[in-house]
């Protein structure tokens, strides 16, 4: 039985791209070498190893747990957040924060209790292997912990990445099912961000590929199917994270991150570089399919979408990004690299001008923009989003100017309509992960309900699920579910509610 690894697999890909099957792309030989260079540095500092970011050891289950205030009765369902936490890592200098196994972090709340802690490792292949454990059947191709994200879809729980492995099927324990293909439609790449429209019944996502010359948008119709596939030609290969959705349109973000074959040829565990000759663009599509118009933007590094929406004959997409240029690979780091902090800006496409208007709303250090997922495509008033001092440290610290110690923990909570925020602060080590909305369960404005997140409670050692009053934000939380151990800083979750 072959063991497929994300590592084999770009691997394998960079093969295929030095080959010619992946047209376009250039090679860039000093980066390559830097790049090698840096993964065999005997004296390199590992913040992704490290503080908030270190990963745990071993799977707890825990029953009814503490709690500091009371939880809302009407909270009955799962909160569960996923992250990459390494698994049998022999040496850190061949680590990238971005290519740990996916371990999903789960609470269950019913009733007004905190019913149960789960953690577990996605059960890829190699996951299995590591833990002694025996799988049965062929692996997949393109095997990986899926470690970015984890939603709900049709009673199925999903733990997602992108750029090749299928997602992973957990249950309601966070024990994993196996792959899951869509009933057997999906084939390639998917993605680690969808966009679930509420209101068509449907889930859309962009894929993209090392060796293809296109990424393509997919979507899957109510019966669980993949029912279209849009192929959307770019060249050099470019990532592509997350994408927008709105009522009539899909926003691409075409951006100056592209694989590199010589940088994978050398060992590059992510094998993606800021790349200068290619430039930044926006392209919209009919959500039906058909031409894309590309709007040029200057040179920036698109993180992820809040929210978009349709207005008049333009298309509004509040978003995350970070200043050019952006090293997914990072510089002397085990993970991303970053010239400045992450703010929060609202793009205006102006279809009939044929213009991009960039508007920054927020820019304090700040990542993770989360909207009432019952908004998807369409019109919202207000997001969320999270700030980590050690995640905008570890993101700078390649430069040799580690910025001021006083960034600071806090969620936030954006009013768009009035262009002010609401800041519910933190304590110093008390690292916040991303912010999730729950609607209450008769809520009717947009805001009426509880913004949750795993934050670190430095006094314990151990993270705590916190439970705001997303109308009294600055409040005191309504609950801490104190949790038995560390939840490290991650990437994204879902509420999944009760059926």
């Amino acid at each position: 039985m072959a063991e497929h690894t994300r590592r084999t697999v770009l691997r394998g890909a960079a093969g295929i791209a030095v080959a010619g099957a992946l047209t376009g792309t250039t090679a860039r030989p000093a980066e390559a070498a830097a790049a090698a260079a840096a993964a065999h540095a005997t004296d390199r500092h590992h913040p992704f190893l490290e503080g908030a970011f270190a990963p745990v050891t071993e799977e707890l289950t825990a029953f009814d747990l503490p709690v500091t205030g009371r939880v809302p009765s009407d909270l009955n369902g799962r909160y569960l957040r996923n992250g990459p936490n390494v698994l049998g890592l022999e040496d850190p200098r061949a680590h990238h924060w971005m290519l740990g196994e996916g371990m999903v972090h789960g609470v269950r709340l019913r009733d007004g209790r905190a019913e149960w802690y789960r953690n577990r490792w996605v059960r890829s292949s190699q996951v299995a292997a590591e833990l002694g454990e025996t799988r049965s059947g062929p692996v997949p191709p393109d095997d990986f912990a899926c470690n970015t994200h984890v939603v709900p879809y049709r009673g199925r729980i999903l733990a997602l990445q992108e750029s090749g492995p299928l997602p992973y099927e957990l249950d309601g324990e966070l024990n994993t099912v196996g792959t899951y293909d869509f009933r057997g439609t999906l084939e390639g790449a998917f993605t680690a961000h969808t966009k679930y429209d509420a209101h068509a019944d449907e889930l859309h996502a962009i894929a993209y590929y090392p060796t293809w010359d296109h990424v393509r948008h997919l979507v899957v119709n109510p019966s669980g199917r993949l029912a279209r596939t849009t192929r959307i030609p770019v060249r050099d290969a470019p990532m592509m994270h997350d994408f927008a959705l709105t009522e009539r349109h899909v926003v691409v973000f075409d951006v100056p991150v592209t694989f590199d074959a010589a940088a994978a040829g050398a060992g590059a565990p992510v094998p993606y570089v800021w790349n200068r000759d290619h430039p930044a663009r926006v392209g919209v599509m009919p959500r039906s399919g058909g031409a894309v118009r590309w709007f040029g933007v200057d040179p920036v590094f698109y993180s992820h979408t809040l929210n978009a929406y349709d207005e008049g004959g333009s298309v509004v997409i509040d978003l995350t990004t970070y200043p050019a240029p952006f090293e997914v690979a990072g510089a002397t780091t085990d993970g991303p690299h970053a010239v400045g902090t992450a703010k929060l800006e609202r793009w205006t496409v102006d279809l009939r001008r044929g213009q991009v208007r960039r508007r920054t709303l927020d820019d304090r250090p700040q990542e993770f923009p989360r909207v009432n997922e019952e908004l998807v495509s369409r019109r919202h008033r207000y997001g969320y989003s999270a700030a980590a001092a050690e995640m905008s440290l570890a993101y700078l610290a390649g430069d040799g100017n580690p910025p001021d110690r006083a960034f600071s923990n806090a969620l936030f909570k954006h009013d768009l309509a009035r262009g002010t925020a609401e800041v519910h602060r933190l304590p110093r080590g008390a690292a916040a992960g991303e912010a999730v909305f729950v609607p209450s369960e008769h809520g009717r404005r947009e805001d009426e309900g509880y913004a949750i997140a795993y934050v670190h409670n430095p006094d314990r050692g151990a993270a705590d699920l916190l439970v705001l009053a997303a109308q009294d934000f600055t409040g005191e939380p309504l609950a801490r579910v104190h949790l038995p151990g560390r939840v490290p800083l991650g990437f994204h979750g879902s509420w999944i509610p009760d059926a």
